[in-house]
């Protein structure tokens, strides 16, 4: 009977095994953004989310340690405590750095594009496999006499 071999992280001393525990996902919001009413910081995580960091491309804002996403993060912020809505945060945000900013662009105008590109191309290259599938297939063609008697011979044998 053999033994189960040791784990690896056996040997590993206590305290390693403790800091590979700890760790958690790190937020990019600093202490000194969080806004004291946690109603306007709630909003402001969720505009946050939702707006694209114009450096890294694949991250939100809200996890972004980019330079260019604290200042939006704070904009945000400073928007809301002015009192603008959530709408009228994104129109500033947009009117300032574009629609590349918004995660989900509104689909309308140029964006209408973009939206329908996909299904559109969908279609297409359903529409063409079909119609190279229905091509592949050969019409049936009906054996004559001879042909019939052959394939009689050859199944008798």
């Amino acid at each position: 009977m053999t033994a189960f071999p040791k784990r690896r992280w056996a040997n590993c001393p206590p305290y390693i095994l403790a800091l590979f525990l700890a760790v958690t996902p790190a937020w990019a919001v600093q202490p000194d953004e969080i806004l004291a009413d946690r109603a306007l910081e709630s909003r402001a995580r969720e505009i946050s989310r939702d707006i694209r960091c114009p450096t890294c491309q694949g991250e939100s804002i809200d996890d972004s340690n980019a330079p260019i996403s604290r200042d939006l993060r704070l904009i945000i912020r400073e928007r809301l405590v002015a009192g603008d809505t959530d709408a009228e945060v994104f129109d500033y945000i947009v009117a300032r750095y574009g629609e590349g900013v918004l995660f989900n662009p509104p689909a309308e105008g140029a964006n209408l594009v973009l939206w329908l590109a996909g299904p559109a191309l969908f279609l297409v290259g359903s529409a063409l496999a079909l119609a190279a599938g229905r091509r592949r297939t050969a019409p049936e063609v009906a054996l004559s006499a001879e042909e019939e008697t052959r394939l009689k011979e050859i199944l008798k044998e």
